[in-house]
């Protein structure tokens, strides 16, 4: 809440006390006909109403301190008469405290007590051992009451929920990564970075197979290989993610590392050791290396969501500004050509209308593109697949894809690096080469995969100055770890491949 609208609250907080304690005092008063500790009640509820008119009204102005020295001096004037109005000693402080705090509990509490015992010596002298006690008790039970409304204060919240403030704390966070990601010693690339960590792997446990697996939804899938495991090693890695627990199954294991990372293997069957303990070694060892690769995952989970909200952004763009800009010419061009002036005039709107319609068909084509990615439960060669099936609806050209899939998957960043490989590629086929086919192979089985598109359109062209969708291609290849080859086909046109892993190719021949 608001500051105005935390004192208001606070301050109808004091005027229920308030009114309690004077109906409760004034049925004392009124029950024993005590008419000193009427007129005493009298001026304390004037005092009262003064301040808490000055509390609604002026809420800068502090007069608590105040309203406990006249309170307290009206309970000292009145000692030598009564004691019924030693329960209003116990206001002033909780007023204090709830408006300021411990430090104003504080201050009420001393001008009070100054009040009682100026305004009793001064008339009555000192005070009876029973007086004294009276006084005691209930400035006692006043800072009790004071220490109580203090506290509540404190734990109310000081402003309301800022929309913007995780905004604020995004912003805050951004400009740390910016600035250290530059001195991070091994950078943020994770391949390298889990490489290193293998390297270190088999530097303190001599491992006949391994690999390394990061996190990816509720499971994990393969980053690394070196050379590629076993299904008993890939079992194991599951289950050591699922559990975050060491396995161990003969000379086959998998230990969790860091957050979002599993290393599984197979021990070479020459050493005789203790598997479990030398595994919990290797852990313990590799803790700055499993810290540097889960900020490398983290930046890099970072980095796609915010590559894909771009993505969409730019296609409601497109959708929305340029494609309805463009169509609204078309409208134009049609209705110039219902009325032509001459045969010529006819021909070169019926050639600026169908040009208008191509460049539709290419802003919507490139909108689809934009928004069109691998999903969390789509695989990259349903997604080829899916793809595909689009560009062909609206180019007219036939293209063929051929799916070989493991039922594991690769990292989501790989998937969207290949996906988006394999759409330019398509896109470059269907849109420049002027191909009459396509054909698409797609083989995954992680952490490899060979995906090939061939055209049989008019090949390998000069490259335009304004065209940047080769290097994009090599950037994103690069970036993944992959090999990208662009060269003209057996049969003429164009042949793409992309190719990740060491052995993907030889997978293939065989």
């Amino acid at each position: 809440m608001t500051d105005a609208r935390r004192h208001a609250r606070l301050v109808r907080l004091t005027t229920v006390g308030r009114a309690f304690v004077l109906l409760a005092m004034g049925v004392r008063v009124l029950w024993r006909h005590d008419v000193p500790a009427a007129w005493a009640l009298l001026a304390v509820a004037l005092t009262w109403t003064v301040a808490q008119l000055v509390a609604w009204r002026a809420p800068h102005v502090r007069v608590a301190w105040l309203e406990a020295a006249v309170v307290g001096l009206v309970c000292g004037l009145s000692l030598g008469w009564t004691t019924g109005v030693l329960a209003a000693l116990t206001l002033a402080p909780f007023v204090g405290g709830l408006l300021r705090g411990f430090a104003g509990m504080a201050v009420a509490s001393a001008a009070q007590l100054a009040g009682v015992l100026g305004g009793a010596l001064v008339v009555h002298g000192p005070l009876s051992v029973e007086t004294g006690l009276a006084v005691f008790t209930w400035t006692v039970a006043g800072v009790g009451a004071g220490g109580v409304a203090a506290y509540v204060r404190s734990t109310e919240p000081d402003d309301a929920p800022d929309a913007v403030a995780p905004y604020r704390d995004a912003q805050g966070l951004l400009r740390q990564l910016i600035d250290l990601s530059g001195g991070l010693s091994s950078g943020l690339d994770v391949r390298s970075l889990g490489g290193a960590l293998l390297s270190q792997v088999h530097d303190h446990a001599p491992a006949q197979t391994l690999a390394l697996y990061v996190r990816r939804g509720e499971t994990v899938v393969p980053l690394l290989e070196d050379p590629p495991v076993g299904p008993e090693a890939e079992r194991l890695a599951a289950a050591a993610w699922a559990s975050r627990r060491t396995q161990v199954e003969g000379r086959a294991f998998a230990f969790p590392l860091g957050e979002g990372s599993v290393v599984a293997g197979t021990l070479s069957d020459r050493v005789e050791l203790d598997l479990e303990a030398r595994l919990e070694e290797v852990r313990t060892a590799l803790g700055s290396a499993a810290v540097q690769l889960d900020t490398a995952l983290l930046f890099s989970a970072f980095r796609d969501a915010a590559t894909a909200d771009e993505r969409r952004r730019l296609s409601r763009e497109m959708h929305d500004g340029i494609a309805q800009d463009i169509a609204s010419l078309g409208y134009l061009v049609d209705a110039l050509a219902a009325r032509p002036a001459d045969p010529r005039q006819a021909g070169q709107l019926a050639a600026l209308r169908e040009r208008i319609s191509t460049i539709v068909s290419e802003v919507r084509q490139s909108v689809l593109t934009l928004r069109t990615s691998v999903g969390e439960s789509e695989s990259l060669g349903a997604a080829v697949g899916t793809l595909a099936r689009h560009l062909s609806e609206v180019s007219g050209v036939p293209i063929a894809v051929t799916v070989d899939e493991h039922s594991t998957r690769l990292r989501a960043e790989v998937e969207a690096e290949l996906f988006r490989i394999t759409q330019e590629a398509m896109t470059n086929a269907v849109r420049h080469a002027r191909a009459g086919s396509v054909e698409v192979v797609c083989q995954v089985n992680p952490p490899e995969a060979l995906i090939t598109v061939t055209d049989d359109g008019r090949g390998l062209q000069q490259r335009r100055p304004d065209s940047q969708g080769l290097a994009i291609m090599r950037e994103r290849a690069q970036l993944i770890g992959a090999d990208l080859a662009i060269g003209d086909g057996a049969e003429g046109g164009v042949h793409v491949e992309v190719k990740l892993g060491r052995s993907a190719q030889d997978r293939v021949a065989t």
